[in-house]
């Protein structure tokens, strides 16, 4: 028998009482393996990615960073496990796959530059935090996303990619600012052919192969490096097979009041984001998410993210790349993600296969590393392409949290006389420019105004059950 979530979503869709709605059904083994498994390739540089670039900057050495990849990737499919699933209330039970969000990249940087397993143990704590927060907040967050129209959204995540790319173009130098090779014109040239090997993969691929270009791309960008001597193996050796991820393994979570209202304003976004995704997701799998659908997934995605540092792990959000992967796929089954999800824990209970990403060369990573951010800040021009900007003071709007954003990035020195605790949040270009976003959108198109329902509009959902901007009463 259907339950009632279930009944609701297959009368939204017209589907027929006695038939399972596509997202409900269970493909034969096989194919739900290998579509699984084309999940986990979508989305697998996107969840190394944000340890592989935190790690370093905090001081740790190849071996603490893939084992940071390692926790990343099991508490991705923990994260991913309780979207699809779920139980209770949490979950949005649609094919939505979870993984680290870049929007805390960053920020965590900012945190723990420098401090090494201390500054991680900070980066933790205010994780908790911020995630505990969220996920109380969740059933009076709807109200807040008319906050959060297009034209805050595109600014933060454009803001996240644009913050991102200087980290690639540190790649694309090398390892180590003192080294004589550091931006040498061998380092350049590898990143740059790893640059051309990506983009000419996504041109003449099609289909699977084609969403893992990426992936490949730093597969082949290595094997070129291995004969220059460009590939060190220290991560790898010693390496076992099989490992658990060692609850607080850097440490016992610490707590600073700067740290953790930093992460807070990152889990706004990260909110906001899963919010548009399950719409957008809700759309394209015929299966509309209504206020439930939207509470559900919000509290698996706060949850998720506060145990996700038990396990060494960082803050968990949607995936947008994997929305894409079902709509051009057409399969909408969530126990398909459901598989992928556990693929991504068995991933990360082998820490030999985490070491072996840490085997791709800085320079390598660059070049591809400027595909992967600069796609996120293109996402976010994407989504201001439907902000309206031709009206009122929208277009001010961006120019300002924009610009604001960018300070940390084109005058790194710009705050040097503020106090320490307030460089947390000002180091962050996201922060900084999310804030500015907010309060000029509220002083522009909701002071003197009647609010609008936002997402309302944007979904086209009725509001049923008091609607989407209503807290549950249940």
């Amino acid at each position: 028998m259907p339950t009632d979530t279930q009944t609701e979503a297959g009368l939204d869709a017209g589907a027929e009482p006695d038939r399972k709605h596509p997202v409900d059904e269970k493909l034969p083994p096989f194919k739900m393996f290998t579509s699984g498994l084309q999940h986990v390739a979508a989305m697998y540089a996107g969840v190394v990615a944000p340890p592989m670039i935190v790690g370093p900057a905090v001081g740790l050495g190849a071996r603490d960073t893939a084992y940071l990849m390692g926790a990343s990737l099991f508490t991705a499919g923990i994260a991913t496990l309780l979207q699809t699933l779920g139980f209770w209330k949490i979950g949005a039970r649609l094919p939505f796959v979870n993984g680290v969000s870049f929007a805390g990249v960053t920020p965590m940087i900012a945190i723990g530059r420098d401090r090494g397993a201390d500054g991680l143990t900070v980066v933790f704590g205010a994780i908790i935090v911020a995630s505990v927060l969220g996920f109380f907040l969740t059933p009076y967050f709807s109200q807040l996303v008319r906050f959060f129209p297009p034209v805050v959204t595109g600014t933060v995540i454009t803001l996240i990619g644009v913050s991102l790319l200087p980290v690639a173009f540190g790649w694309a130098q090398g390892s180590d600012a003192g080294a004589p090779d550091y931006g040498s014109m061998r380092n350049i040239g590898m990143a740059a052919l790893t640059l051309a090997i990506v983009l000419a993969l996504r041109k003449v691929l099609r289909g699977f192969l084609q969403q893992i270009a990426i992936l490949l791309g730093l597969v082949a960008g290595t094997v070129i490096a291995v004969p220059m001597g460009m590939t060190d193996f220290d991560a790898v050796r010693g390496a076992g097979l099989i490992g658990f991820p060692s609850p607080f393994h850097f440490g016992a979570p610490h707590f600073e009041i700067a740290a953790v209202v930093s992460m807070c304003i990152v889990m706004l976004v990260c909110m906001t984001e899963s919010t548009a995704d399950m719409l957008a997701l809700g759309k394209i799998v015929d299966r509309p998410a209504d206020r439930r659908t939207i509470e559900g997934g919000l509290r698996a995605d706060t949850l998720g993210s506060a145990i996700s540092p038990l396990f060494n792990g960082f803050m968990c959000s949607a995936f947008a790349q994997n929305i894409g992967l079902v709509a051009m796929t057409k399969v909408r089954s969530r126990f398909v993600v459901a598989t992928g999800g556990g693929i991504l824990i068995l991933l990360g209970l082998c820490p030999v296969l985490a070491s072996v990403i840490a085997l791709v060369p800085l320079p390598v990573l660059g070049g591809a590393g400027i595909v992967l951010f600069g796609s996120v800040a293109a996402s976010g021009i994407q989504t201001l392409s439907t902000a309206a900007l031709e009206k009122g003071e929208n277009a001010l709007i961006v120019a300002a949290s924009v610009g604001i954003g960018l300070i940390p990035i084109a005058a790194p020195d710009f705050y040097q006389a503020f106090p320490k605790d307030l460089m947390v949040v000002l180091d962050s270009g996201i922060s900084t420019g999310c804030v500015v976003a907010i309060v000029l959108n509220l002083a522009f198109n909701h002071l003197g105004r009647k609010p609008v329902s936002d997402v309302a509009e944007l979904a086209d959902v009725p509001e049923r059950d008091g609607g989407l901007l209503s807290p549950s009463g249940d």
